[in-house]
Formats: structure tokens, sequence, C-alpha cells
């Protein structure tokens, strides 16, 4: 659906659109904006402007809405992907960062860096319905395969927090690297990894027995180690394949999934922070905050072939769901 009101805008302005184009969004931190961009054109067709200090971005389920989360606002903007402008928006606790829908795309997640709390909010009601209360600077979010647990990572505390989206408490706290910043679930829920952008590593956690399993660790000649910071991640929906920002370095790993090994190190744009596949997976874009572009990645060929100006310190990027 998403897809599909985002093409019948770009033809109404006169813009041409094959049908297999897919629409990726981008917040920019510094010039509140998010940039609207066609990928098979590769070109910025919308700007958008939202609000201060835009961050984490995603859609709802039905793709019928873009959700922002405007930190200097604290507020969680939504676009209207038909109309292509902010039409709502959701209530949030101070300085929101990263969300997390459940599968059924009622509640929504959302990690308020200022109060340490994650804040539950109903999307069709636009209301707040419950928090809890987590470390020192909530920031990663994600939830499980089966919808039971939620993961924060909170930067201070140095934990990923496991919470019971049925009674809503914390039922396990394991303690990760310095400044964890992200995590995700591969899809068979075999492993949690959160990556820690001081401590330059990613932990990998046995999600059943909560425990620390292993760690992938950085080295790119050239460089020290504390300008390896690993940030946004990504995985290949069969779990072979791993993607990590690396901030700073410019870099993004490439990592075996299975044997958790570095296979390469792909250049891109400055301080690389999160990325998004395309939702056929032959695309992996990256937001490069201080060049002020997206990198775009070939995923079979593990190469970047494209470079697109974007706003200013872009952050988050999510893609349109087919």
């Amino acid at each position: 659906m998403a897809r599909i009101l985002a093409l019948a805008v770009l033809i109404a302005c006169g813009t041409t659109v094959p049908a297999d184009a897919f629409i990726a969004y981008v917040s920019n931190e510094k010039s509140n904006t998010v940039s609207v961009i066609d990928t098979d054109t590769w070109t910025v067709t919308k700007t958008i402007p939202v609000g201060q200090r835009p961050r984490g971005i995603g859609f709802t389920r039905d793709g019928k809405f873009v959700l922002v989360a405007v930190g200097d606002d604290d507020t969680i903007k939504m676009i209207d992907v038909g109309k292509q402008q902010v039409v709502d928006t959701l209530p949030s606790g101070p300085d929101p960062e990263l969300f997390v829908q459940d599968a059924e795309g009622k509640l929504l997640y959302v990690a308020n860096e200022n109060d340490n709390t994650v804040t539950i909010i109903d999307i069709a009601r636009r209301t707040r319905v419950g928090e809890v209360q987590v470390g020192v600077e909530p920031e990663g979010l994600t939830i499980s395969p089966d919808g039971k647990i939620l993961i924060n990572t909170s930067e201070t505390t140095n934990m990923a927090h496991f919470i019971d989206t049925a009674t809503r408490q914390i039922v396990a706290n394991v303690l990760v690297d310095a400044r964890p910043r992200y995590a995700i679930f591969k899809r068979d829920h075999s492993e949690l990894w959160v990556s820690a952008e001081i401590g330059g590593t990613v932990t990998i956690i046995d999600p059943t027995r909560r425990e620390v399993t292993g760690k992938i660790r950085f080295a790119i000649p050239g460089l020290r180690r504390e300008a390896i910071q690993p940030v946004g991640m990504a995985l290949t929906k069969d779990g072979k394949t791993g993607f990590v920002a690396l901030g700073p370095a410019n870099r993004v790993a490439v990592v075996n999934a299975t044997t958790h090994q570095v296979t390469k190190y792909l250049l891109v744009g400055q301080r690389v922070w999160q990325m998004a596949f395309t939702p056929d997976e032959k695309y992996l874009l990256t937001t490069n905050g201080v060049s002020n572009d997206v990198s775009v990645i070939d995923v079979g060929t593990l190469k970047v072939i494209k470079t697109i100006q974007v706003g200013e310190l872009p952050w988050g990027i999510a893609m349109a769901p087919p």
C-alpha cells in the first residue's frame, strides 16, 4: 500500500517511475526534514519538513504512514504516505530516539533517552498506554520474532534489557560492551546481536538462555581502534549475512553470520549510521551523517554503486514495504 501510494504521488507530479521501484525515507537530524528517495532513479523526489531533530524512522505495518521520532519536539510525527506530509502526532516521552512496533502494528514501543523509559503507545488511538523503566539513556529497540520479548539497549548502563511484552516487566538484563546502540534478532530467533559503539564490538546473545555466546570484532588497517564504532546493523532474511555500520570508520563490515567472521569492509560515506535493505534485498542503503548522503550497496556484488545527496546529518532510514 505504501509503495502504491508513494508511486501515485510521484506520477501525479509528473515523475516517471517504473513499477518495480521502491521508496526510501531518510530522517535528516540537522535539517529537520525527511528525504524521499526513488530507488529506481536513485534521486530525492521530495523533502518533507518534520520538526526538530528527527532520528528514528519507520513505517506503520499497514504502510499508510511513516513514523518519525522528533527528539527535540518530544513527539512522534506521522507522515501520510499518500499526501507526503505530516498529518498527525503520537505522544512520546522526552527525546524519543528509536522505536519498534508489535507484529500487529497496534502498539509502538519508543525509547525515550532523557527519562530512562520505554513508552508504549496505542497507534490507532494516538494515546500512551504504558511505560517501562529501563537503564540510563535507552536507545536500541527490537522485538522477538514471536512478539513475546522486547529488547532495549541502554547506552550508559551497557545492558540489553529483556522485557516481557505481556507483563511489561524486565525479566533479564545482559551486560554488553560500552554504549550499546542497536539490537537485531535473527529471524529464526537463534541469536540476538547488539552493537556497542564505544566498545567497538557486536555482542552475540542466545535469546533463550539470555547469555553472551560470542563477540564480533573489527580491525581496519590504518585506522585506530577507537575510530571503529559499530552502530546500525542489518541481517539478510536467510540469516547468513550481516552488515554492520562502523560510524566514523566510514565503512560497513560484511559479516558471515554463521561464523561471525568479518569477510569484507565496504567504504561508504562519512560517519555511516543506519541502514535498510530494499524489500527484495538487492540493495542496502546507508545513511552517512557527516557527508550528508546515502550510499547504495549492491548486495550481490558487495560493491557501493551510488551516492545520493540528502539533507544535513542523515540519521535513520526506512524502506516502503512492497
